[in-house]
């Protein structure tokens, strides 16, 4: 259905498609239409009339954001005005009310978050709004989330119909591959923030002896003692093998696979890869004098002609401070191995990059995936988690958004600097993230053995 659907909007005057465009994501939440039919998909095709030179791309972004702000605004007010009718009616025999006064209040004091990250999911994206208004969430409060996430939303879906161009189909599944990672993300964070608030006090323990004490608990620790030990040491919150551990190889897993993901595309040339040509020819086509000499500048930041001497200035300095090799040992072994796996992985692609008339910077060596972006990934993140020893969640918080932004910075001027396609960027940022999180677990594990802080390791104070 949505095929048919698909291809009678591409076979519409330019003045209807952009009527389409602006009134199907605006039907999504105020008409609830959204569960019938994705509003993403007719982003998408409006992105593809642009590309095909039909309607123009600001039209499109025009008409499309304006459409998802528009109508989330009418789900807030019907949901505002109406929710609570609802409610006590036939529907509200079917909800615990206690359930719903706490997401009531959840959304009213700090329902911002939600409102934007539900835009990047279709089902959230029909809900929330409405949620929002029965909850009394600050209008001027949801209105900000609300054209954000309009924004943001509105503006990928629209590209990457304009960059898939004919290939919409492929585009169509991505933008649901990236929706379902945004959901994840958005119950990751609800209940990290859940456990977080729970383990100030004993709760976390509570619920956990609660559980051992369940009935079929107990028969699973009678006839698997070891396993459901294990499983229990998991999840304890104080333990360097508990919770964190697990989290850590949670990322590590995830970001291998993210990686392994994309390889597989670029080997296959499907999915990711597909749209690489598209991207790269964009990029081209809207540089700027301006921005091209910033980026070059920026990209050095993940060049070893800058990184060496900064990781040798940070190991200096972290060495004095804790008078201990440790922080230099760890930089040298962490740093190391993402050149070798850049290497490894670099042979065994053998991918060509763009064309050399498209460079504004030099380059030498295969495409896949990019050495300055592994490089700035791992050498700022190293460099970050080691100073956060003893900081405060203010400077950790501080440490880790520097590194990221660093990371992202470098990882766009490759793009944008026609050295390498779009998709050796996202490869070499989940190779970054693994072998960090590769580190916190040997770590955490060196932790629970007692090793980290040997006294035969600690150098005289100065």
């Amino acid at each position: 259905m949505i095929d048919t659907i698909a291809s009678y909007i591409l076979g519409l005057p330019a003045w209807v498609a952009l009527v389409v465009v602006f009134a199907l994501p605006a039907l999504e939440s105020s008409a609830f239409v959204g569960f019938v039919f994705p509003g993403e998909i007719a982003l998408i095709l409006g992105g593809v009339l642009a590309y095909e030179g039909r309607v123009s791309l600001v039209a499109v972004l025009a008409a499309g954001i304006g459409g998802a702000v528009i109508g989330d605004s009418v789900g807030y007010l019907v949901g505002r005005r109406y929710g609570r009718r609802l409610l006590e009616g036939t529907l509200g025999r079917l909800i615990n009310h206690k359930h719903f006064d706490r997401a009531e209040h959840y959304l009213a004091e700090r329902g911002g978050k939600a409102v934007f990250l539900g835009r990047f999911t279709a089902a959230l994206r029909v809900m929330i709004p409405g949620l929002a208004g029965m909850s009394r969430m600050h209008y001027p409060k949801f209105a900000a989330f609300n054209v954000a996430g309009g924004l943001a939303w509105g503006g990928m879906c629209v590209l990457l119909g304009y960059l898939g161009g004919s290939s919409w189909r492929h585009v169509e599944h991505l933008a649901s591959r990236i929706g379902l990672g945004v959901l994840a993300v958005v119950v990751l964070l609800a209940l990290g923030g859940y456990l977080l608030r729970r383990t100030r006090g004993d709760w976390w323990l509570r619920q956990v002896e609660r559980v051992r004490e369940s009935r079929i608990a107990t028969r699973l620790t009678h006839r698997f003692p070891r396993q459901t030990a294990w499983i229990g040491d998991r999840f304890a919150p104080s333990s360097p093998t508990g919770l964190t551990m697990t989290v850590a190889v949670a990322v590590a897993v995830g970001s291998m696979w993210a990686f392994l993901g994309v390889s597989q595309d670029v080997l296959a040339h499907e999915e990711f890869a597909t749209i690489d040509p598209t991207v790269h020819a964009w990029v081209l086509h809207h540089r700027t004098a301006w921005l091209n000499d910033v980026l070059r500048i920026v990209t050095w930041l993940g060049s070893n002609t800058v990184l060496l001497p900064g990781l040798l200035v940070a190991a200096i300095v972290l060495v004095r401070v804790r008078h201990s090799w440790r922080p230099a040992v760890t930089i040298v072994v962490v740093y190391g191995a993402a050149l070798l796996v850049h290497a490894v992985v670099q042979d065994w692609v053998h991918r060509a990059r763009p064309p050399a008339a498209d460079w504004l910077s030099g380059a030498g060596g295969w495409s896949y995936p990019s050495g300055h972006t592994i490089q700035a990934t791992v050498a700022w993140g190293i460099v970050a988690i080691l100073a956060m020893r003893n900081a405060s969640v203010r400077v950790r918080t501080l440490l880790a958004g520097t590194a990221a932004v660093v990371a992202l910075l470098v990882s766009v001027s490759r793009i944008y600097l026609g050295v390498h396609w779009p998709t050796d960027v996202l490869a070499s940022l989940a190779l970054g993230l693994g072998i960090l999180s590769l580190y916190g677990i040997t770590r955490l594990a060196m932790l629970a053995r007692g090793e980290v802080e040997r006294p035969a390791e600690q150098l005289e104070p100065a």
